[in-house]
């Protein structure tokens, strides 16, 4: 990486982002996915078989592609979540959703969903291999964010960011997907009123950056000199950020609140920034559930042992849509949606 910065000198704390990405301030975590799945048979799994994938707990195998949870389809079947929220982009590949509530989606492409668990919700993330005469590459990010305790037993919902929606800035081989806060003059489409992200102090921003070789872009101050914010560098190269060399597959905690300048070396890369305000709460974590004490999570474990979050209304554990669907949603209430052309 031979990058040089451009901007002012910016100190700060360079980390590996081995497994999940660590989170900062509201954020608990990152997971990231990149699976070069081959091409799919007729039942949407892998044609060329799983012999050698441990099939119900696959994950970092060397063929480049896992099953997950997933038997016949990749994927994650249902399991239950209570306590904070869930926001998933997908870069490539299609997620087929299903949820305790009835809702339904078909989604990627670019496209965003940002599921508010709150008291609880049961579901699953299939990923459907729906091309057959080719690879089926799929790359997705799934970021936990932290509920604050007087929002942690909300309803639980979904919201559909649709790729053509998303507001897009592109300057100067740049390109930044606003997907939640503001990037210049673009504003994110919104984040569900539960959630920490709605609220303007929690200054909560996430930002998708593609950077061509050699490119840069500074990122603003933040709104709030609490704010704490961590840019994570993965693709085919690193980068310079604010001085400080990071590598792909390394993150980078700035000191401060001020402007940090990121400059691409001589391949290109990508960046996600997340950056928000502390919620200042006790955080007990067991799996599925994030709540504020032991005693919840106890509370959380019977709830969901005797309610199943209100049941799952799914033939199957891991559904999946029909081969030939376009991307869609369906809601708890029947409502339909489909994305709109940009």
């Amino acid at each position: 990486m031979t990058a040089t910065s451009h901007g002012p000198a910016t100190t700060g704390r360079v980390v590996p982002l081995g497994g999940p990405w660590p989170g900062v301030g509201p954020f608990l975590f990152t997971a990231y996915h990149l699976d070069a799945y081959p091409a799919g048979n007729a039942d949407l799994g892998p044609a060329e078989g799983v012999a050698g994938h441990a099939i119900g707990q696959d994950f970092g195998h060397p063929s480049g592609w896992n099953m997950y949870h997933g038997d016949t389809v990749p994927g994650f079947p249902a399991h239950p979540h209570r306590g904070f929220e869930t926001i998933t982009i997908v870069r490539q590949g299609i997620v087929d959703h299903a949820d305790s509530t009835g809702a339904a989606a078909r989604y990627g492409q670019g496209d965003v969903q940002w599921v508010t668990a709150g008291s609880g919700v049961v579901h699953s993330e299939m990923f459907p291999l729906l091309n057959s005469e080719s690879d089926n590459p799929f790359e997705l990010y799934q970021i936990w964010i932290n509920l604050p305790a007087v929002s942690k037993m909300a309803d639980p919902e979904f919201t559909m960011m649709w790729n053509e929606q998303l507001p897009v800035v592109e300057s100067d081989g740049v390109q930044v997907r606003v997907i939640a806060g503001s990037f210049g003059d673009a504003e994110a489409l919104g984040a569900p009123v539960a959630s920490w992200a709605s609220r303007p102090e929690a200054d909560v921003t996430i930002l998708l950056i593609d950077l061509e070789p050699n490119a840069s872009i500074t990122l603003p101050a933040t709104g709030s000199d609490r704010t704490e914010r961590m840019l994570y560098v993965h693709g085919a190269g690193g980068v310079d950020a604010g001085g400080n060399v990071v590598a792909s597959g390394e993150g980078f905690a700035p000191d401060g609140t001020g402007e940090v300048t990121i400059t691409a070396g001589e391949a290109p890369s990508v960046v996600l920034l997340l950056q928000g305000v502390a919620i200042g709460e006790p955080v007990a974590q067991a799996g599925p559930f994030v709540m504020n004490n032991r005693a919840e999570l106890v509370q959380a474990y019977e709830d969901y042992q005797r309610t199943q979050f209100g049941g799952w209304p799914w033939p199957s554990t891991a559904p999946v849509h029909p081969a030939d669907a376009d991307r869609f949603a369906v809601f708890g209430d029947g409502r339909r949606e489909e994305p709109a052309a940009r």
